[in-house]
């Protein structure tokens, strides 16, 4: 915990990410998913992300913390995660990623409207 009380998010998808490639990551985090998601509703609700957290090492979170997770990253309201927006959420906690992802972008978009106008 940190000293405002708020979860302290130790970010391993870089190194994940390294080591693993860009597909390995994906696949190592939908098996993340599956870990904490209710098998029969095919999403993490609450109380699977209560029941799941430490087999994901989250066990230290408090109900008020996991709910406060829930509410990030649910993008769709309807009080659980899908895939998509659990892999979001991972993304966004992950700083390094998330600037890496804007470089790419950015990099990507300068050079196509370059090639829009002729320049490149």
């Amino acid at each position: 915990m940190s000293k405002e009380g708020a979860a302290v998010f130790e970010d391993h998808l870089p190194i994940m990410a390294e080591r693993l490639g860009g597909e390995g990551l994906i696949e190592e985090m939908c098996a993340g998913f599956w870990v904490l998601a209710d098998a029969e509703k095919g999403v993490i609700t609450l109380e699977s992300l209560k029941k799941n957290a430490g087999e994901m090492g989250l066990g230290g979170l408090s109900d008020g913390e996991l709910e406060a997770m829930l509410r990030e990253g649910d993008i769709d309201r309807d009080g659980a995660f899908n895939m998509m927006e659990f892999c979001v959420l991972m993304f966004r906690l992950s700083p390094e990623l998330m600037e890496e992802s804007r470089r790419v972008v950015g990099e990507a978009v300068r050079l196509d409207f370059l090639d829009r106008k002729g320049f490149a």
